[in-house]
């Protein structure tokens, strides 16, 4: 056995090589992606990185677990924060180590499809902007050292920040700092397009946004920390906090565009331009009186903004869910996951495509994004597909639908489970058991799908030397240990932080059961490494906080919850179909995160005053973001899966669609019937969960032409899919209805066994 000297990760030599190990047949799924986008560091520019992602990674830990230096030891250490933290300054701080990280990885352009020139030009008058931006800084300071002299007034035990026009302090807000902020803001967006480093190197333009970043939060959090704080959102909030916002809300919409592509971007910037033009518009869009830009920028950094429930989760549960992942990544537990999978499943007929179902449940324990999902398990499970006969848009499909199931797989769920958990304030513990029977639905849908298009297909499963030995993988069961203890604890009352970190330190543990021993520097790379996987859903969450605080300030959730009542008067399926439609639309081209965040604000109110009960109506929003990653016509994680298998990416989205399409009715069965979501006797959800999966399953054998071993003409297809609906209710009757017809159905095929091609003959009299 050799190891690294501090012991943080020990190899087993060939000698040493267990029978598990030795059959393994994945390996790199915990290997960490490298977008286009990234810079590759080398020498004191990786370590200063590396450094900084840990520590901005512990930093959360640290905070959430109310860690204090000066607590243990007595020493009152300077320019560390108290913890715990008041909670905007938290957020503040969060978002802006983000900005800092962010905009020092990720170049403003792709380095897959350019040559790097070093334009010298560019980084020069990046430099010549560092001035303002130091300047906007040092004003902020003086700020600080202004509030914390105690010479200014005092109001209700809060000091007094009087920056009105025509005072001195307002000039200086605006022109010792809002004007030189937005200056180095704006220029550095814009020089950074053109500024072209290498891709081993800093750009100019990327430090100066990093700073204004730090200038926004130095500036925000003192601030808030007066009596200003309570102006937020009138005419008298202080005009700093305005250009704070408005810089800080361009470099949260330029970091967004790095990361996660323009979709977000554009949506955004179609709220902001409603804010100002909605007095202008007709109908439910239609607002009184226009928004000003200080009084809309001076409300967006606040709790009911940026600073609101998608930057509270991001901030808490899903940076910690993000380390969580970080150190079971570490010790390799995502491979052991997948090669689990090809043991259960590789046999089957189509074995891959069921690999990539079980790999995707297990991985989106771990991994809550439908992109990072196939990017994982789907570099190793698509050309598996491609090589036992799946068609290359096929393989692509399957795996961009297993994956957006990772989302809804207890007990992480992804972000969007959190975000739930923020805004109805329903404990985390009873949404993760409200969505064990929707998730198993989802997966038993498109295991129907892929398995009875194995069956068309006359497809084969791996051969059993292919496959690692099942019995191997049961010995190293314990790897489950994390995730085990993490359920445990959150069923034993434990608050969602507690448990996080519980299961971090199991995952550290478990990891001296295998080769991959954590050590100080592995468990210091997984903190680096969270820090880094962070990036993307804290810029999302920001981003989303944006159009959170567009429909907050406008009421246009309001009323659009008013026009949802208007089309239930009609017909309440009709106005679920709409309220499907506005959730899925919202989605394409966005993640997740942020496509729930959204219908959660505009969507989910108008449910709830249907009398649709909250956790319901909240689900049904949730559950068809999750489903827009795979609809067509801008379905990311389709797209995603299309760049590994070389298909073409549209194809991909509408062969995903179909394969996920029954997913589509499991939202209007909880509605129909709430057992489904854990309300009601064991009895209840017991039966509707049996006879959902029916209707699941004649539904998918409708959709694919496949039943009771052959394929089978098109009224045996249409009367399994009327059959499946009549069970999408979930009363005795149409269950019985359903059933009955199922059985009809298989005697017609059975005994007189109609060709596929059949048609019905129709006569008339001669």
């Amino acid at each position: 056995m050799t190891a690294d000297r501090d012991g943080a990760k020990a190899r087993p030599d060939d000698s040493e090589l267990t029978e598990a190990e030795s059959v393994l047949v994945v390996e790199g799924v915990d290997e960490e992606p490298i977008e286009s986008y990234r810079r590759l560091f080398e020498g004191w520019r990786f370590t200063l990185i590396a450094w900084y992602s840990a520590i901005y990674a512990f930093f959360h830990i640290a905070a959430l677990n109310g860690l204090s230096i000066s607590r243990f030891t007595g020493f009152d250490l300077p320019f560390l924060p108290q913890l715990p933290m008041e909670t905007w300054d938290f957020r503040t701080v969060h978002i802006a180590g983000a900005l800092v990280l962010g905009f020092l990885l990720f170049a403003a352009r792709g380095y897959d499809d350019r040559p790097s020139r070093d334009r010298r030009v560019v980084s020069i008058a990046a430099i010549a902007l560092l001035i303002p931006a130091l300047v906007a800084l040092s004003t902020a300071i003086s700020f600080i050292l202004q509030i914390n002299s105690g010479e200014l007034a005092q109001m209700g035990g809060l000091t007094t920040w009087s920056a009105f026009p025509g005072t001195e302090l307002y000039t200086t807000e605006v022109w010792w700092y809002g004007v030189p902020l937005l200056v180095a803001t704006l220029g550095g967006i814009v020089l950074g397009y053109f500024e072209d480093r290498p891709r081993d190197r800093f750009a100019a333009s990327d430090i100066l946004m990093g700073l204004c970043a730090v200038t926004v939060a130095a500036y925000i959090i003192p601030i808030y920390g007066t009596a200003a704080r309570n102006s937020v959102g009138t005419p008298f909030v202080p005009i700093g906090v305005a250009f704070a916002a408005t810089a800080g809300s361009a470099l949260i919409l330029e970091l967004t565009r790095r990361v996660a592509g323009m979709a977000l971007v554009v949506i955004t910037a179609v709220f902001l331009v409603y804010t100002f033009t909605a007095h202008m518009l007709p109908g439910i869009l239609a607002v009184q009186t226009p928004y000003t830009w200080k009084r809309f920028f001076g409300f967006l950094y606040t709790d009911a903004g940026i600073l609101g429930p998608t930057t509270a989760v991001s901030s808490t549960y899903i940076i910690l869910f993000i380390i969580f992942a970080a150190f079971l990544q570490a010790s390799k537990v995502g491979d052991y996951f997948v090669n689990f999978a090809f043991a259960a499943a590789g046999r089957s007929r189509g074995g891959p495509a069921k690999v990539a179902i079980f790999a995707s449940g297990l991985m989106g324990m771990i991994n809550g994004t439908s992109a990072g999902n196939v990017v994982a398990t789907g570099s190793l499970t698509i050309p598996l597909m491609k090589k036992v006969g799946y068609h290359k848009k096929t393989a692509g499909a399957v795996e961009a639908a297993a994956s957006t199931g990772g989302q809804i797989m207890p007990p992480i769920m992804g972000a969007g489970a959190f975000i739930m958990a923020e805004i109805t304030g329903i404990p985390y513990t009873e949404i993760a058991i409200a969505a064990i029977i929707p998730a198993v639905l989802y997966f038993v849908c498109v295991y129907f799908m892929v398995d009875l298009e194995a069956a068309k297909l006359g497809m084969r499963g791996m051969r059993e030397d292919e496959l690692p030995k099942f019995k191997a993988m049961i010995k190293r069961v314990y790897l489950f240990l994390p995730i085990v203890i993490l359920i445990y604890a959150l069923f034993m009352g434990y608050s969602v932080i507690r448990a996080g970190t519980l299961a971090t330190a199991a995952a550290a543990v478990v990891s001296w059961l295998t080769p991959y021993r954590m050590g100080v520097r592995s468990i210091v790379k997984a903190f680096e490494l969270a820090g880094i996987m962070s990036i993307q859903i804290i810029a999302v969450c920001a981003c989303a906080g944006i159009i959170v605080g567009v429909i907050s300030l406008t009421g246009v959730g309001a009323r659009f919850s008013s026009l949802l009542l208007d089309i239930a008067a009609t017909s309440q399926l009709l106005a679920l179909f709409f309220a499907m439609c506005i959730s899925i639309l919202l989605g394409m081209g966005m993640p997740t995160t942020a496509a729930y965040a959204v219908a959660a604000s505009v969507v989910a109110p108008g449910l709830v005053q249907l009398g649709i009960p909250q956790l319901t109506a909240h689900f049904f929003v949730f559950y068809f973001a999750v489903l827009s990653a795979i609809t067509p016509p801008v379905a990311l994680a389709s797209y995603a899966a299309a760049g590994i298998s070389g298909a073409n990416a549209m194809e991909t989205s509408v062969a995903s669609f179909k394969i996920g399409i029954s997913a589509f009715i499991v939202p209007f069965m909880f509605f129909y019937n709430g057992a489904l979501l854990m309300d009601g006797t064991w009895y209840e959800i017991l039966r509707a969960g049996v006879t959902a999966t029916v209707g699941v399953f004649l539904l998918s054998a409708g959709i694919q032409g496949w039943f009771i071993g052959g394929r089978v003409a098109w009224f045996i297809r249409v009367g399994l899919i009327i059959a499946a609906l009549f069970m999408i209710e979930g009363g005795l009757i149409t269950d019985l209805l359903g059933i009955g017809g199922a059985v009809a159905l298989y005697f017609v095929q059975k005994l007189l066994n109609p060709a596929p091609d059949a048609t019905l003959r129709t006569g008339g009299a001669d």
